[in-house]
């Protein structure tokens, strides 16, 4: 029957890898594949299955990895048997230098494929500059997800170094754990210590754990396909691909624009992987703590990428020596681990801006706080909180400008636009030419501000919901972003890092 073989060919083709066809949270074919998939898994609830059940959705998980990054998978399985592999030997090494030996194997072969895949040609481009020769890009593939899964697996080694967990002894286990793949892509990047222990406790979902999860999905989903899709589509996007067709009011409401729209699309990624690790009986830790209400740039490091920040902090600040070494030292320090962090999204000069200023905002800080004698738990209150939100806000917008574009030049010629072409009269030229942004930029920003309080309550209420509103809620989501929805599925900003 030819329609037959048409329909099987289409099926193939859907689920095979395809480049142009990733596959996403907020696409229709996850939401299919995953219900098909939820399926199986809660028919292995019982103890008796636990094994089965995680190879299971270890093998969902390849799977999943596979949609995104084709024959990379391979990739993804000989960083797991290389860091399971080493980290039975740390554990095993009967001397100090052995243990420490088969570390820095480790962390070098991580840094390197690391380094291979995502500053080679970085690397060469600034070589060929230096002699004069000309450049020519090397056909280097990104595999989606590498630097999460490779911090992941680095920090796992790390931790059994330091004494801080017991190698695992089961294989599975541990694929398990690098490969989970509502974390895979973008994080948040999962610690060893902290996700190990639930892999082999009973499978339990309470009504709790998934009203938490459908509400974090929903939100996860709101933010993404609703305001950071829209008025990055609509807006943002076009300020940015050339900036010099616009006035200054209109580059600084692109700047505006991108914190939201970065925000939104990161934190929308974080939330749908924490709701669906939920559905599936595990919890994972915060991603973001609403950044921008933070009123000192150290504040907002512990509000942004949070999973990030602390591993930077925990295994290359400290490592560099922290804060043991003299004040000079300390600045130092934490000026290369915001510089390293900046590199680690991206082999480019505004990433080493985008760092360099963290780095120097971060020291100044410290300094400053030191001089007036606040320690770290110090809160402003009043007016002078209000004033510090809105210094830190307008500081890591200043560090989105140079995040933000492909090279040095957009992002001096967006200052020289806002300082020298602002031309403020047209603001209510842009408000009536971009309605729909507008709305959605100050919900964006009024939601984000509004009390904590406010959003565990309306939790709470998810949670205390009958399945049927529950099931009508989430309908409900999807349906408002099939309305908003752009003609395509717009990828997450963080899986290109």
């Amino acid at each position: 029957m030819p329609e037959l073989s048409i329909l099987i060919e289409r099926i193939s083709a859907l689920l095979s890898y395809d480049s142009a066809q990733p596959l996403f949270f907020n696409s229709g074919l996850f939401l299919f594949l995953f219900l098909l998939f939820s399926a199986g898994y809660a028919l292995l609830a019982g103890r008796w299955a636990q094994s089965v059940r995680l190879f299971y959705l270890t093998a969902f998980s390849y799977y999943f990895y596979y949609k995104n990054a084709g024959d990379y998978c391979a990739l993804l399985a000989v960083i797991t048997l290389g860091n399971y592999f080493v980290g039975q030997r740390v554990e095993q090494a009967r001397t100090p230098a052995g243990r420490k030996g088969w570390v820095a194997v480790a962390v070098a072969l991580m840094l390197g494929q690391l380094a291979y895949f995502k500053y080679t040609n970085f690397a060469l481009s600034l070589w060929t500059s230096f002699t004069g020769s000309t450049f020519q890009p090397l056909d280097i593939f990104l595999p989606a997800g590498i630097s999460f899964f490779t911090f992941q697996s680095m920090n796992y080694v790390v931790d059994v170094y330091r004494g801080q967990l017991r190698a695992t002894r089961s294989l599975l286990d541990f694929a398990f754990f690098v490969s989970f793949f509502p974390t895979l892509l973008a994080g948040p990047i999962l610690r060893a210590r902290d996700f190990l222990p639930q892999v082999r406790k009973p499978l339990v979902v309470t009504r709790e754990m998934f009203g938490t999860g459908l509400w974090f999905i929903m939100v996860g989903l709101f933010k993404k396909a609703v305001i950071s899709d829209y008025i990055g589509e609509n807006f943002v996007n076009r300020i940015f691909e050339d900036p010099s067709l616009y006035t200054g009011i209109e580059n600084l409401m692109g700047i505006y624009g991108y914190a939201l729209k970065l925000y939104c699309d990161f934190s929308g990624y974080s939330d749908m992987a924490i709701g669906i690790a939920l559905w599936l009986g595990f919890q994972l830790p915060a991603n973001f703590r609403a950044p921008y209400k933070s009123e000192s740039i150290t504040d907002f490091w512990r509000r942004w990428h949070i999973s990030l920040s602390s591993w930077l902090r925990d295994y290359l600040y400290i490592s560099l020596g922290g804060n043991r070494k003299g004040r000079v030292r300390m600045y130092l320090n934490l000026f290369l681990t915001m510089l390293l962090g900046g590199l680690w999204h991206g082999a480019s000069l505004n990433f080493i801006v985008w760092g360099s200023l963290h780095g120097a905002a971060l020291g100044v800080h410290k300094f400053f706080r030191q001089l007036v004698g606040h320690d770290k738990h110090y809160r402003s209150r009043g007016l002078r909180r209000f004033f510090a939100i809105v210094l830190t806000f307008h500081l890591v917008c200043l560090c989105w400008l140079f995040f933000a574009n492909a090279t040095f030049s957009a992002s001096l010629l967006m200052m020289e636009k806002i300082a020298f072409e602002f031309h403020g009269e047209l603001f209510t030229r842009f408000l009536a030419g971009y309605p729909i942004v507008t709305a959605l930029i100050v919900l964006g920003f009024v939601l984000h501000f509004l009390p904590e309080s406010w959003s565990n309550r309306a939790c709470g209420l998810v949670q205390r919901a009958s399945l049927p509103v529950q099931v009508l809620l989430l309908v409900a989501m999807i349906w408002i972003v099939v309305q908003v929805k752009c003609s395509e599925v717009q990828p997450f900003i963080y899986m290109q890092f």
